[in-house]
């Protein structure tokens, strides 16, 4: 590979690191977020899922998605998946009242 060409990709890589970090940081907002409703539906009472949310976010997404050229069904999965493990947390403030931060 030529010098050219290896500084190039250095360089995009660069960026590519940064904002998976920039993700990194923005998913554990999230997540601390999505932790104080979970916790407040476990005092309330209230399921740890709400299906009617989740589908009016996938819809949501899938919208912003299509407008920032991104696959509006990875974006789905991508949801989805973030929404299982929420899910998965707010099960546990339900059952415990502490949320495991170990995989």
């Amino acid at each position: 590979m030529d010098e050219d060409t290896r500084a190039e990709l250095g360089a995009i890589r660069q960026s590519i690191d940064n904002i998976d970090a920039a993700l990194v940081h923005l998913l554990a907002e999230r997540f601390k977020a999505t932790q104080r409703v979970g916790k407040l539906k476990a005092e309330r009472g209230l399921p740890p899922s709400d299906p009617d949310r989740e589908a009016k976010q996938i819809a949501r997404l899938r919208a912003l998605a299509l407008d920032a050229q991104l696959d509006p069904a990875f974006a789905e999965k991508w949801f989805n998946f973030v929404v299982a493990e929420v899910i998965h947390h707010h099960e546990q403030l339900r059952d415990t009242g502490a949320i495991s931060t170990q995989p």
